[in-house]
């Protein structure tokens, strides 16, 4: 337990108040906007407790302030200006960062988590080599503690600070981590959040950087583009979770432009706050660089792969060093097969223990270390950690242009589709008409469209609008280059048609497995059907022959679609789209 605090600055004037009397201020101290969303992940420590008044205020000093201020907007919190929260006194003033001039608040100050593990050292701050969170020379400037509790992780953290500082770690508590906490409470929502994702029966590989010279970004800036050109779209989907300074630094537009190539090829760009966590509880496997969000993944038990090339951030024997030392090493884009075999079964759990305590009471512990400093009794209700939300940034959709690469066996088709402009060789170029720049499908072999549906459809007004017989031969018309054209008219059905074939109708069975129902993308169907056309296997040259049906399977992402094909009906043909 920590030792008493000095007397903070009465809230009200006069005397400290008694122990059931008045209402008790709460100030909300954030430097930056990681700060700020870990302090929004205690809220629920306070949910339903009428004595309580929350302000949030941003701390002065920091380059990402701007980010800060934002967040707090989006928030809703109610926002006091640094001067007025100078001004004022408060019971207990909470803060994620010991950055800044805190000492200048007045009230009984409390340190949370900042990320996990106090893995990293940031350099020209503080005591070289030493984290921030644990480095004396914020914790105790000029010899006063600036705390009366510091909320940690793990005891062994209050060992490390205590090997630092003993007067700061008199101030120390260990109560776990409040963010892990709704981590590890929103893991049953997993495939809510594949969903929201699209990921489907795909692998998903999310690459966590953190900020600053020695992260993914910065230091390994071209592996994203080139796992986005190396790995098949239909068996892997990218996600990058980037550390919030790194997006203040670099502003949104210059960060798409930077990424345009793997957000292009499909990757998905995870939010600030609470989309991250959830990209972790939804992926298969994260690539890392010395950044503590890996940690979290490691408590979940994903599978890590290192991509942190060495530095003078990482602190040695840190739960974070712990990690990578255990972590396959990806080299370059080709290798990430062979890292993902070459992880261990149970490799993240010793680092995740070092780093975690009390997992399940972590929000219990905080609640009463906090209301004993506001001399309240907490209120008798537990406390439920916050289910992580559905990403709300929409995937950006499937590519409108695909290298394909494809193998006929017989009457089975294996397709592969990557970023056009890949240096794998292809067997053609199939492009989404409408979509796909136009040098695309005026060189595309197979060119199709998808009907919209829903809210997608225009209002009622003056229209007009192919049919699926029509546009499939203007479509052939209007490209000499182009072999086959189809349109996809639902996840299980399309019709298409060759230059030397009639127009045929294509269903498309949905994998049962486990339990689940499986569909992949239609288009990826099509290039299929093109390729299998094109070998001359159905109709000795790419027809089917009146009253015929034709069986195939198509494998996409190594899961194999049973296809049957048959002329098109005249209902079919005359199908708007």
């Amino acid at each position: 337990m920590p030792s008493k605090a000095p007397d903070a600055a009465p809230a009200a004037g006069g005397e400290r108040r008694g122990a059931r009397d008045a209402r008790r201020a709460v100030l909300f101290a954030a430097r930056s906007a990681t700060a700020l969303h870990r302090l929004l992940d205690v809220l629920p420590v306070f949910a339903g407790d009428e004595r309580i008044d929350r302000a949030f205020t941003l701390v002065p000093g920091s380059d990402f302030g701007v980010d800060a201020l934002a967040a707090v907007e989006r928030a809703g919190a109610r926002t006091t200006p640094w001067a007025e929260a100078r001004r004022r006194a408060h019971d207990l003033v909470l803060m994620a960062s010991p950055k800044g001039e805190l000492a200048l608040l007045r009230g009984r100050r409390v340190l949370l988590p900042h990320g996990a593990g106090f893995g990293k050292s940031v350099e020209g701050e503080g005591t070289p080599g030493t984290p921030s969170g644990l480095d004396p020379a914020f914790l105790v400037p000029d010899g006063d503690a600036l705390l009366s509790l510091h909320a940690l992780a793990h005891p062994s953290q209050v060992a490390r600070l205590a090997a630092l500082s003993p007067h700061a770690a008199a101030r120390a508590a260990v109560v776990g981590d409040p963010t892990l906490e709704r981590v590890l409470a929103s893991r049953g929502r997993r495939n809510d959040y594949r969903a929201a994702l699209g990921t489907g029966a795909r692998h998903l590989i999310a690459l966590a950087s953190t900020w600053g010279p020695e992260s993914l970004l910065r230091r390994r800036p071209a592996l994203l583009a080139d796992l986005a050109a190396r790995l098949p779209y239909d068996t892997y989907q990218l996600a990058l979770i980037l550390h919030p300074n790194e997006r203040s630094r670099l502003g949104e537009l210059n960060l798409a432009e930077r990424l345009a190539p793997a957000l292009d090829a499909g990757m998905f760009l995870a939010g600030p706050f609470e989309e991250w966590a959830a990209v972790l509880i939804a992926c298969d496997a994260v690539i890392t660089d010395h950044g503590s969000a890996a940690l979290y993944a490691a408590a979940l038990g994903r599978p890590v792969i290192s991509a942190y090339d060495g530095g003078g951030e990482l602190v040695p024997g840190s739960p974070m060093a712990d990690l990578l030392d255990r972590s396959p090493f990806l080299a370059d884009a080709g290798g990430l097969d062979a890292a993902l075999g070459a992880q261990r079964p149970g490799a993240v759990r010793a680092p995740a223990d070092g780093a975690f305590a009390e997992r399940g009471r972590a929000l219990e512990r905080l609640r009463a270390e906090l209301y004993r400093l506001l001399d309240v009794p907490p209120p008798r209700r537990q406390v439920v950690p916050r289910l992580l939300p559905e990403p709300a940034t929409p995937p950006r959709g499937v590519p409108a242009s695909f290298a394909v690469r494809a193998r006929v066996d017989g009457r089975t088709v294996t397709v592969e589709r990557l970023p056009v402009g890949t240096d794998a060789p292809a067997h053609h170029l199939a492009a989404e008409a409408g979509r796909a720049p136009e040098r695309h499908a005026m060189s595309a072999a197979l060119l199709y469209r998808r009907v919209p549906r829903g809210p997608d459809r225009p209002a009622a007004g003056h229209g007009a609008a192919w049919t699926v017989a029509g546009w499939t031969e203007e479509t052939l018309a209007d490209h000499p280059g182009c072999r086959t054209a189809g349109v996809v008219l639902s996840p299980d059905h399309c019709v298409t048609r060759g230059r030397r074939g009639p127009l045929l109708s294509v269903r498309i069975e949905p994998l049962r497995s486990g339990g689940r129902v499986v569909r992949t993308d239609p288009a990826a169907v099509l290039s299929a059907v093109h390729t299998w056309l094109g070998q001359g296997e159905v109709g000795g040259g790419g027809g089917v022959p009146p009253g015929s049906a034709y069986e195939m399977t198509c494998v996409v992402g190594g899961l194999p679609f049973a296809v049957r094909l048959r002329p098109a009906s005249a209902a079919e043909a005359a199908r708007e789209c």
